[in-house]
């Protein structure tokens, strides 16, 4: 929770380090379009055993899972067609350090291993379904000597603070993938862009959304290539799609029961007549335990002053005092802590069936995964706008371990993110959680997501905004 609303806050709070100003006058988009696709015409095919396949799985056993079994689909596939084996990589897999899920640092580990045999190499989900014949199909299109990078294509409607506010004079210029439809590089790029890592530092330290900055960094302000649009990367089954998406809110069963969820909202007395009205309006009704925590106790509300001043920044002392009361005898006994701002939207109902995929007797922290430093083996953490949920298991792990605040206006979440990565802990990610507003995003990309959280009321009806992407038309029954 923020208490400035003033916009300098706004992208400091996203830990935007700098500000970026693009220009608009390269609008090549390259061979994007179908017909100047068809005219290409490859010298040679490729087959399957040129093909690498990275499943951009997480370290969490339920996804650790899910990506292994996905892995089982693709290779079972392959033996059925007799046509060659790919190599399926499981990117958690690649190294033991965790920063590769932002798959810059992975690209010099995948040169050194697959550049001499893989022609191309292709990112997927876990939940992305591949038709292997489809895929090459599609592959031997282009040159495989030339530097391409593929995928279905999404671009800004507007400038967004998640992306800097780049190319804002023409957002829609500039083209990146979604990732659940699946990307691919050309061995010759990805081999380029592995040389370039191991000489160049980034501009940024921070990872916020990665697919757009991937595309930037491929980019390279015009020296690198664009985005080619390939409409065979599908999310939606279509005819003659290579790749195909499911879901980002898997079924694994009933959802949760309420009791196991304890939700806390951060506050302070600036906010109690702006924003907490809001909460109250909107999702405090699918809560089974909630507790307000401000700077000063107000019976009205009603919420608790846990003794930590409000600061105008980050708001360390204030979570931390919230993770060691979520253990004490003043909190009901939950599975799960969700930490929000008083400023963020959420779907209750949706985030417990998604946590039924998750156990809770396993260090879990979920949310928005950014990371800081990553190339330079940093760490990761959950944007705490987006909200973050923790299991009671990663609390006792992070309390009894004795890390704590530098200071009380420290960011809470880089904080959590920096001791949960000293614990061996991995930040689980879900793109259900959004840092920003949903005008901040592309509505294709949103639009096919049951996103569980926004965060933000600037310049929007908070109200509207839930009622229209949070809340179920027909929700299941409560627990």
């Amino acid at each position: 929770m923020m208490c400035l609303p003033h916009i300098q806050t706004e992208l400091q709070h996203l830990e935007l380090p700098y500000f970026q100003t693009f220009s608009a006058a390269d609008k090549n988009t390259g061979p994007a379009h179908a017909a100047e696709r068809q005219e290409q015409t490859a010298h040679s095919s490729v087959g399957l055993d040129e093909l690498v396949i990275v499943i951009q799985s997480q370290r969490n056993s339920y996804h650790a899972r899910r990506g292994a079994q996905r892995k089982v689909e693709i290779l079972q596939q392959a033996a059925s067609l007799g046509q060659g084996v790919p190599v399926v990589v499981l990117l958690h897999e690649l190294s033991e350090y965790e920063g590769v899920w932002s798959v810059l640092p992975a690209l010099p580990l995948l040169a050194a291993s697959h550049s001499q045999e893989a022609s191309w190499f292709f990112f997927t989900e876990e939940e992305t379904a591949v038709t292997l014949p489809a895929l090459l199909q599609v592959l031997n299109r282009y040159q495989v000597k030339e530097e391409w990078f593929l995928g279905k294509r999404l671009h800004d409607n507007e400038a967004s603070i998640i992306h800097h506010y780049a190319f804002s004079e023409d957002p829609i210029s500039f083209g990146y993938p979604d990732p659940a439809a699946g990307w691919a590089l050309s061995a010759p790029l990805l081999q380029r862009l592995a040389d370039r890592l191991q000489r160049e530092n980034l501009k940024s330290d921070f990872t916020i959304d990665l697919k757009h900055e991937i595309a930037l960094y491929i980019w390279e302000e015009g020296n690198g290539p664009k985005l080619t649009a390939v409409p065979e990367f599908c999310t939606e089954q279509r005819d003659n799609c290579a790749s195909t998406f499911t879901t980002y809110l898997p079924n694994c069963g009933d959802p949760v029961p309420k009791k196991d969820v304890f939700v806390a909202v951060k506050t302070c007395q600036k906010f109690h007549s702006e924003r907490v009205p809001v909460v109250k309006a909107t999702w405090e009704k699918d809560a089974g335990f909630l507790q307000y925590y401000s700077d000063v106790t107000d019976a009205s509300i009603p919420a608790i002053s846990l003794g930590v001043p409000n600061t105008e920044r980050g708001h360390c002392g204030k979570t931390f005092a919230i993770l060691r009361r979520f253990l004490s005898q003043a909190a009901p006994k939950a599975d799960w802590l969700l930490v929000v701002d008083d400023d963020t939207l959420i779907s209750l109902p949706r985030l417990r069936r998604l946590l039924r995929c998750y156990d809770p007797t396993e260090a879990v922290i979920l949310g928005e995964r950014y990371g800081y430093g990553l190339v330079q083996r940093g760490y990761s953490y959950t944007t705490g706008g987006a909200g973050m949920v923790l299991s009671r298991t990663a609390v006792s792990r992070l309390l009894s371990s004795g890390c704590s605040c530098y200071s009380d206006d420290a960011p809470d979440d880089m904080v959590l993110g920096r001791c949960f990565t000293s614990l061996r802990v991995p930040i689980t990610h879900s793109p259900l959680f959004h840092q920003a507003r949903p005008d901040d995003y592309p509505e294709t990309l949103i639009s096919l997501q049951q996103a569980i959280s926004f965060h933000k009321h600037w310049n929007i009806d908070p109200v509207a905004v839930y009622r229209n992407w949070l809340q179920d038309a027909q929700p299941r029954d409560e627990l």
